[in-house]
């Protein structure tokens, strides 16, 4: 006898196995996706670790398949959709470049949810810039997602756009004290205490310098990362001294210049956390300084940058949200705002993921 059972994955209704004789299943998914019934898993229950690309070729065969369908099924051909536009910050920060191109490029979200994103690039740390963009948007999307920063203007401008109806969720980073719908990102105070726990491990010292680089403390999750951080250390490990914490603004030559300097300033130096992207100065630097394999790195995003950087033991953990699973999650909040239900129903929270060179995905 079979019984019938659906599961919920953000607000798309997922057929099991038992649901229907002759329903494809998750068996059917894999093998036309050509990968592992683990992985149609971890893709279809948001869990990560799973390459961008594998993750949208297993969208298309559980969608192709029937296998994924809307839980309020509509006709999208019919439906104006629901437009989210998404504020990023310029810089070469590789992890917000390949975000970029996700929220460009994934036509799932069209196909399957009738979601239309667009991106717009800001001036990485100009708060007026960000707030005007932030108010462009208030009438003509249905939805804005920002990477914002903490500063009242910013605040206001969520404030004044949330109060004429259209939502805000905020990503990667948090705005405190305003309207914002939702926030999807990490618990950043652990993301510190954690990059905290694995330098003390890895460097197997009790004494010694620890250079500290943030993006920029306008961040509320820089500031978060580096309190996590310095907690930490002074709790458990207070003979590691942190030095810095200095703003690098998520750029290479900056991140290249600070480290060199770090390296200059301090002969006891043990390792380095970069809070923010573009670890790849921090790289060239060390390199260039014959340091590459004596100092623990500890950096954020997994990109093709830092993965070759894992992969020749120039850095050491790669600390990781999914970049696709953040779209996904952010649109479904303006799905369901759409639909009338809770934000955050059904809606899993972004995993932290620990990457080294050994279980790089």
């Amino acid at each position: 006898m079979f019984i019938d059972s659906i599961l919920d994955f953000g607000g798309i209704v997922i057929s099991t196995e038992k649901q229907r004789r002759g329903r494809p299943g998750i068996v059917e998914v894999a093998e036309a996706a050509q990968v592992s019934t683990a992985t149609v898993d971890r893709v279809l229950n948001n869990r990560g670790g799973v390459r961008e690309a594998t993750a949208k070729r297993v969208l298309s065969a559980a969608t192709e398949l029937g296998y994924l369908f809307d839980s309020l099924p509509v006709d999208n051909s019919r439906v104006k959709p629901l437009k989210v536009v998404f504020l990023l910050p310029t810089g070469t920060n590789p992890y917000l470049k390949h975000l970029e191109q996700i929220i460009r490029t994934d036509d799932h979200l069209q196909r399957s949810c009738n979601v239309r994103c667009d991106c717009k690039l800001v001036h990485g740390f100009d708060a007026g810039a960000l707030a005007k963009e932030i108010r462009s948007h208030a009438t003509s999307a249905d939805g804005i997602a920002v990477m914002g920063l903490e500063h009242p203007i910013v605040r206001e401008a969520v404030n004044e756009v949330t109060k004429r109806g259209t939502p805000v969720v905020t990503i990667i980073t948090d705005v405190s004290n305003c309207s914002r719908t939702a926030f999807v990102g990490l618990d950043n105070r652990a993301v510190g205490r954690t990059a905290a726990h694995l330098m003390a491990r890895f460097s197997g010292r009790n004494e010694g310098d620890v250079g500290l680089i943030a993006g920029s403390l306008s961040y509320l999750a820089h500031n978060e990362r580096e309190m996590g951080f310095l907690a930490y250390m002074q709790e458990n490990y207070p003979g590691l001294r942190v030095v810095g914490a200095r703003e690098g603004h998520d750029d290479f030559e900056e991140n290249y210049q600070l480290t060199l300097s770090f390296l200059k300033q301090h002969q006891n130096l043990v390792g380095i956390y970069n809070i923010g992207g573009s670890s790849g100065g921090v790289a060239a630097a060390l390199l260039e300084a014959g340091k590459g394999d004596s100092l623990v790195f500890i950096g954020h995003g997994l990109g093709e940058d830092t993965r070759m950087m894992l992969i020749e033991e120039t850095m050491d953990i790669v600390i990781h949200q999914d970049p696709l699973a953040l779209v996904h999650n952010t649109c479904q909040i303006f799905l369901n705002l759409s639909k009338g239900i809770a934000p955050l129903g059904g809606i899993p929270k972004l995993s932290m993921q620990i990457i080294c060179r050994e279980n790089l995905p």
